[in-house]
């Protein structure tokens, strides 16, 4: 078995992977507590030992899957051995260019080595990163792939004339397993060649392309994303999430640490003949503010609070409290259902099991009297309020004073509008009445403008 692995690591090299020599005598250790005819067990060995990212993790499972199943084929019948007529075909092709590397990679690649074919893959996908230019640069792929395509082509027609010349010296079974093990191999040598995916350069012009996809896909309306966009969106979001969590926990880990005590480290240097040796601070607790939220659910409003309240508790650890209420023409608290479930179960269940009457019209005023009624004394410096809506109340009592009151006892009075700022100023829009009244107003129609907020929001 160790000529094989040694043998498997030499092709997976060729093929782009790094592998130390370390990894390979880890992976010769363990190999003795694994059942080696169990393929599965000695698949995860090489893998666990030889990928340790996720692009090395894809040309791993192409190169073993190349190795061990395209180019090991057992033939039909175990009593047939072609192994002499595949090294003369193999020799034969070498011999159509003497010297010539294309050839050479060719014939060991039919005789069952791929080592010498991937590393000319490899050259070939390198000089097309390079910025070269002259004659056939536009044609690009193409044109650096021509001589091995032309090779893959000689080297099928020399098998078909071996076995045309040979049909009276072989056994027609043998010649059935020549040419069926040759054509397999050659198909999978041309897919090799013109994959969509390179086995030795990282694919960064796809990367690009993601990325591109990525900005494109922030600025979608909330409102006009399909499934699968609302899909994408939502990894989008766990990865900022992610990096918002990093930069806030390095963050309360350097204010935990407290200010310089200059009087403290004075009088502890006396120790030391005046050499402040130990620095004394002052212990100042990170502060954490607390947020409450409440959501206008009516058409693409609720569209865009969903993301707001996706992100939100998804960054609780960043918050002292995170209150969340729905509204429609009326107010219920859902903090509850956010605290007991997850985000996308709670999500539902704000849909579901709720006791708002979500075909009335929307009523702001409504909304706010039942606020100050219930929830105002909750209200104080620490607290962030953001109100999530289109500040369309049909004609109804906007009650500003009550919004007002708000931003007088709260921190911050955010208002966020998923709607067009064109329209904040027409029909029963009430963003005239408030916008003068909040410390704050901006437009989330997308995920680009949420996010922009909620980095502001937690830095």
């Amino acid at each position: 078995m160790v000529p094989l692995i040694l043998d498997f690591v030499a092709c997976a090299r060729a093929g782009g992977l790094r592998i130390s020599t370390g990894e390979v005598l880890d992976c010769l250790t363990q190999a003795r507590w694994i059942d080696p005819l169990d393929e599965s067990q000695f698949y995860a060995l090489l893998r666990a030992n030889m990928a340790k990212s996720r692009l090395a993790q894809e040309r791993f499972d192409r190169i073993y899957r190349l190795y061990f199943h395209e180019l090991r084929r057992q033939i039909d019948d175990p009593s047939v051995s072609i192994t002499a007529q595949t090294e003369e075909i193999g020799a034969e092709v070498r011999g159509m260019d003497p010297g010539e590397p294309v050839s050479g990679a060719v014939a060991d690649f039919l005789e069952g080595d791929p080592a010498a074919y991937l590393r000319l893959l490899r050259g070939i996908d390198s000089e097309g990163d390079s910025q070269r230019l002259g004659p056939g640069a536009n044609l690009g792929a193409l044109v650096r792939r021509l001589p091995v395509l032309r090779a893959l082509d000689r080297a099928a027609a020399v098998v078909e004339d071996y076995l045309a010349t040979r049909r009276r010296a072989l056994h027609w079974e043998t010649r059935r397993e020549i040419d069926g093990h040759l054509r397999q191999r050659l198909a999978s040598a041309r897919r090799l060649l013109t994959e969509g995916e390179r086995l030795g350069v990282a694919p960064q012009i796809n990367r690009e392309r993601s990325s591109e996809r990525l900005d494109a896909l922030g600025e979608r309306a909330f409102a006009g994303l399909s499934p699968a966009e609302v899909d994408q969106m939502r990894q989008v979001i766990a990865r900022l999430v992610r990096k918002l969590k990093d930069t806030i926990g390095l963050r309360y880990a350097a204010r935990s640490r407290g200010l310089l005590d200059v009087k403290k480290t004075l009088r502890r240097a006396a120790r030391y003949q005046g050499v402040p040796l130990e620095l004394r601070r002052r212990r100042r607790p990170p502060r954490k503010g607390r947020v409450m939220v409440l959501c206008d659910l009516s058409g693409s409003v609720w569209s865009a609070a969903r993301f707001m309240l996706n992100m939100l508790y998804a960054l609780q650890d960043c918050f002292d409290r995170v209150r969340s209420f729905v509204f429609v023409a009326g107010l219920v608290e859902v903090t509850d259902l956010f605290d007991h479930n997850d985000i996308q179960r709670a999500i539902g269940k704000v849909l579901t099991e709720t006791d708002l009457a979500y075909g009335a019209a929307t009523d702001y005023g409504l909304t706010l009297r039942q606020f100050r009624s219930a929830y105002l004394d909750a209200v104080n410096k620490k607290t962030t309020v953001i109100i999530i809506g289109d500040g369309r109340s049909n004609y109804g009592n906007p009650e500003e004073g009550i919004v007002a009151e708000i931003r007088d006892r709260c921190r911050r009075l955010i208002w966020l509008n998923p709607e067009s700022e064109a329209f904040w100023y027409t029909g029963d829009s009430e963003m005239r009445t408030y916008m003068p009244l909040c410390n704050e107003v901006r437009p989330c129609q997308n995920l680009n403008q949420l996010s922009d907020f909620i980095r502001e929001l937690v830095l």
